[in-house]
């Protein structure tokens, strides 16, 4: 969903990743256009009753726009993503209790993992939102390979207790959509966001980034 007319910004325009995720900083960068990183420190608590799409759509914006209140001739880019089950949101787990619960309950089933992009350029007065899915497919897991997992340290900072680009790649049976989507940043939508404002690295360089998604 685009909330504001897309409008071609001179160049040359400072873009600012407002994350910290070090999956996103990574991915960003196969692109190839230089930015800076400003993570914001917003409250990214789920309110009650909640959708996961209104969810991750907030907080992705709410993020954006403590950046770019602050860097308002910056082009600013944030995400969030979720893990979906059951229309239930699975965060990064709590400890690791938690991330058991989550990967129990991931095992031999299929989710959605969402991430909602939002771009903002004030000085233009451009506000983009968009929200990328993937449907992801887990293989039936046994409680030792949740263990041998668990002990590996990966799950505690992941969104649904797993990281796809990790060790956790073994779990997954298939998946349909975008792969960078579930890693925590869907760059053919975000390629397109970003070439719109008129910021967009070398042509083979995009064309890397889109055969990555």
């Amino acid at each position: 969903m685009v909330s504001a007319p897309l409008v071609q910004v001179a160049s040359p325009v400072e873009l600012i990743l407002a994350s910290a995720s070090p999956r996103r900083r990574a991915l960003l960068a196969q692109l190839t256009i230089p930015f800076t990183v400003i993570p914001a420190n917003i409250d990214e608590s789920v309110l009650p009753g909640e959708k996961p799409w209104v969810y991750t759509r907030r907080v992705a914006y709410a993020k954006t726009r403590h950046v770019a209140q602050q860097h308002p001739t910056a082009v600013v880019l944030g995400a969030d993503s979720v893990v979906v089950l059951e229309q239930q949101i699975l965060g990064k787990p709590q400890d690791i209790d938690h991330a058991r619960q989550m990967l129990s309950r991931l095992s031999g089933r299929a989710h959605t993992v969402m991430t909602a992009l939002a771009v903002l350029h004030q000085a233009h007065h451009v506000v983009c939102l968009d929200v990328v899915c993937t449907l992801v497919r887990f293989h039936p897991l046994s409680p030792s390979t949740i263990e041998r997992y668990l002990a590996t340290g990966e799950p505690m900072d992941k969104a649904g207790a797993y990281a796809i680009q990790g060790a956790a790649a073994a779990f997954v049976a298939s998946w349909e959509g975008c792969y960078t989507n579930v890693v925590g940043l869907p760059l053919r939508r975000t390629a397109a966001l970003l070439r719109a404002l008129g910021l967009s690295g070398p042509t083979s360089s995009e064309q890397s980034a889109q055969s990555a998604s």
